[in-house]
């Protein structure tokens, strides 16, 4: 056996270091439902995993709780702030650099629902939604962006929804928010493609979270019958996506909007 050859069998023989050891990734909206799963899976795979959470406090530390307690290789910090509150979100960077210095993945997920027939939607509901879930992401990649900018392999991924694409009856404004980000998400991936920094947008179909499992079950029986797949996405198959898109292999991937939804395009 030649030497190079001895050397790569070493190599081969070596246990597998975390795709994401090393890497700090603050989660947005992470104390529960999506948000809380795709941290748990962050910090399961070696990150370092900053759990933002507007008011669910006890939530967000029962999440960095379960990851830093886990026999997982990464750990996890809860750190308060509204994301539409600039001066929240810069205050939560200064927390972040002081602790961790700068971050390498941005995960924007912060969302939230004001359901109303549009008639009788009011101009408090719609910038509500907006304000969450399009202002918010506004305000933490720019408040974040040198950070993913500058780090070697900086990621920005941004969680919109099905219903961005398909709009749906009572939801004009979570889907303009939603739909929004894919115009923001593309944007931003041809300013950063000379950084090799990438940004990526995920779009979920329905899923098994506290919002969907709150639906009367003859509605979420008419929802799976409009699915191929005959059911809802589980959290952490969301996750893993994200999981993937975060890591250094997803890096000739920017861009995108990637359905995960069941198959409701087919």
């Amino acid at each position: 056996m030649t030497a190079e050859l001895a050397e790569r069998r070493d190599t081969l023989e070596l246990p597998p270091r975390q795709p994401l050891t090393g890497r700090t990734c603050l989660v947005t909206g992470a104390s529960r439902g999506i948000g809380r799963c795709i941290a748990r899976e962050l910090g399961r795979h070696g990150a370092t995993v900053i759990v933002n959470y507007r008011s669910s406090e006890e939530a967000a530390h029962e999440v960095a709780d379960t990851i830093t307690e886990a026999d997982f290789e990464g750990t996890a910090h809860p750190v308060q702030a509204d994301v539409t509150d600039r001066d929240e979100i810069e205050t939560m960077r200064e927390a972040v650099h002081e602790t961790f210095g700068p971050i390498d993945v941005l995960v924007n997920n912060a969302g939230i629902t004001c359901d109303r027939p549009f008639q009788k939607m009011t101009v408090e509901d719609w910038h509500r939604v907006i304000d969450v879930s399009l202002h918010g992401t506004f305000n933490c990649t720019q408040t974040f962006y040198d950070d993913v900018k500058t780090v070697d392999h900086g990621r920005v991924i941004n969680i919109s929804s099905v219903i961005g694409k398909q709009g749906n009856v009572g939801q004009a404004n979570y889907a303009a928010a939603k739909s929004g980000l894919f115009g923001f998400t593309r944007s931003l991936a041809l300013e950063l493609a000379s950084t090799g920094t990438t940004a990526n947008c995920i779009a979920p179909g329905f899923t098994h979270t506290e919002m969907v499992e709150a639906l009367p079950d003859e509605i979420q029986d008419d929802l799976r019958a409009e699915i191929p797949l005959e059911r809802f996405a589980d959290t952490s198959e969301i996750a893993g996506l994200v999981r993937y898109l975060a890591s250094e292999q997803s890096g000739y991937m920017t861009g995108e909007v990637i359905d995960i939804n069941g198959g409701i395009d087919l």
